[in-house]
This record gives C-alpha cells, structure tokens and sequence, in this order.
C-alpha cells in the first residue's frame, strides 16, 4: 500500500459509548507529562492535523473517542493516554478509562491476571486505577478509582433567551462541566428526546463558557466547561443522566467523569457520605455504579474520590490510514450529520 499514515485501533465501547482506542501507529506526542502532551494537542497545527485525521471523516465520525495510549511518564502507571474527540483533546474520561482498561487487558498489552487486575493509568487528570475483575481471558467489568472531585460554584444563575434564568452546578471530575436539572429546560432524559437535549446543551455550554472562567488550580492545562450534563432523580434514586458533547450529540453512557463530577455537588449538599453508593443510569438505560471512596482536598477546596464501575466490550479491529493523494487529509464534517456547528470546523 502507498499510504503516508497508518494508525492500528481496537475498537471497544463502555455500556454504548465508543472509545476506540489506538494501540498502534501512535506518533511521538512532544511534552515531559501527559498535561503538556495534552497542551501540544490542542495548540499545535500538528496536534491539530492528528485529532482531526482520528476524528473527522472519512476516518471518524460524530459519535466517540479515540484514545491515544502513550508511554506512561508517572512510575507507577501501566500506561498513559489522552482522549480526542472532535472538538479538541481532553484530559479525562471515565468510559474511555474502561474502554483503555478493556483493550490493554484484551489484547495482551497489559497482562491479565485472574480472577483480579489492577491496572494504573496515567492521564493529565492525575492518576486513575482500574481495578478490572477478568474471567476466561475476558474483562468483563472495571471499577475505576477517580481523580478528586470538587465543586467550583454550586446554583450559578444564566440567563438563557429560551428558558430564562436557570440553575447549574459548574464542578470538576476530570474535566469541568456544567451540571443541569433537566426539568428546567422542560425535557426528560430518554432516547426520544435526544435532538433535543443535545440541542440545549450546545446552547447553554456556549453562554457558560462566555461569562463563567474556569481553571484548574494545580493543571493549567485544564480549563473551560467541556461538557454540560443533564440529570434528574428516578423514583427508585437512580441518578438519570445526559451529558451533551461538541458538535452535537449525547453520551451514550451514563458519563463517569460528569458523575463524578456530581458526586462532588452531593457531598457538598449533604447528599452524600463516604461509602455511599448508587446507580446512574444514561439516555438508553446503561448504568455505572458510583460510589464516594473517601475526601480530600484539592487547592483547599474540599473533594471527594469517586469511583466509578462498569463494563467495556471489544467490537472491531481497525487500521486507519491516509493515501499520500487523498485531497481531504485534514478531514470534514458536514451539517447534515454533525449540525450546525460543523459550520466552524
């Protein structure tokens, strides 16, 4: 073959959220830890020109990630990786961590041991341990004890043209969002409302991001609200969720790091108390079992370990490649499948 590039993906999704992750092929990403890989990732035209090569057509699509696994730099981790996505690369994700979990046990990269696992990761969030629980060569479901967790603002007011004044919790669990009771926007979490929840959190992730500045105090690296996630409580406690991603679609698992990131929000509320468990459940009814592991600090600011347990599936194998005359090297996206926001890729 003449191609130019070829990148080697085992494709896995966590309870429906695709994570592909790129075991082969990766190229040298410039930076002494995994914050300043990240950094070059999304500042440099050849960071750039990687993502959008993973992640736009004719090689990606709207909906997942693809995570790079890179050389672990931390001495305790197994591996390191960062996850891109259309928009940019980011520093966390749960699903993605079971996805990664998954595909470095399955494939052999990391040696599975029964009846128990435990694998480091590393990631510009900090350190995540993946306790994977295998039987018969399979993987069959990790818990993952989470970065700390903490609150930035609880019931921060915006002023919205569609809903008026509505209320958001804007926290940290890996990455930042902007958490929403969905009632406000006079929807519920189910797959036929989808459009339309993507659609307001598009929406209201711009109007935060305009007025509300968020940093991380210790990874500079780590800023903005990423996501806004939607949630709501079922009869039975269950924690409903949706989180809404850029360009415009629904996380089709309950969301780790938004839970997380919730977590946070119910521990500062009273809500919550070390031990606690529950259940949250995402748009097509997948869960993760959410627990707070123990408090902690970060920058002063109280936070909590969370942990996060479910289950990731290998789908596919997959070589991506680019014909050295291919005229779309960059990639595309178009508004008929992405929406309206293709219009600024």
């Amino acid at each position: 073959m003449r191609w130019k590039r070829t990148i080697q993906l085992l494709d896995v999704h966590a309870e429906g959220e695709i994570g592909r992750v790129a075991i082969g092929g990766v190229p040298k990403i410039p930076g002494d830890t995994v914050a300043a890989q990240l950094h070059w990732l999304n500042t440099d035209p050849k960071g750039d020109e990687l993502r959008r090569f993973l992640c736009l057509e004719p090689r990606g699509a709207p909906i997942g990630s693809v995570n790079l696994l890179l050389p672990a730099r931390h001495p305790e981790a197994d591996a390191a990786f960062i996850i891109l996505q259309p928009d940019q690369a980011h520093a966390s994700s749960g699903s993605n961590s079971i996805c990664v979990t998954t595909a470095l046990l399955e494939s052999g990269i990391v040696e599975m041991k029964e009846p128990e696992t435990i694998v480091t990761l590393e990631t510009a969030a900090g350190l995540v341990k993946a306790t994977a629980t295998c039987r018969d060569g399979r993987c069959e479901k990790v818990k993952l004890t989470m970065v700390p967790s903490f609150v930035h603002e609880l019931d921060v007011g915006i002023d919205t043209p569609h809903w008026g004044k509505i209320k958001a919790d804007i926290c940290y669990g890996g990455i930042f969002y902007a958490l929403v009771d969905v009632g406000q926007i006079n929807l519920t979490i189910e797959k036929a409302n989808a459009a339309g929840l993507v659609q307001a959190g598009m929406i209201l992730k711009e109007l935060i991001n305009r007025d509300i500045k968020v940093v991380h105090p210790e990874i500079p690296a780590i800023s903005g609200v990423a996501y806004v996630m939607f949630r709501d409580t079922e009869a039975d406690g269950t924690v409903r969720t949706c989180t809404t991603m850029w360009p415009g679609r629904a996380d089709r698992s309950p969301c780790g790091t938004g839970n997380s990131a919730n977590l946070a929000t119910l521990y500062a509320r009273g809500k919550a108390k070390v031990g606690d468990t529950f259940t949250s459940r995402s748009i097509i009814g997948s869960e993760f079992e959410v627990g707070l592991q123990a408090v902690t600090e970060v920058a002063g600011r109280p936070a909590v370990i969370p942990t996060i347990t479910g289950r990731g599936f290998t789908f596919g194998l997959t070589q991506v490649a680019l014909d050295p005359f291919d005229p779309h090297p960059g990639g595309f996206a178009l508004t008929d499948v992405w929406g309206p926001a293709a219009g600024e890729i």
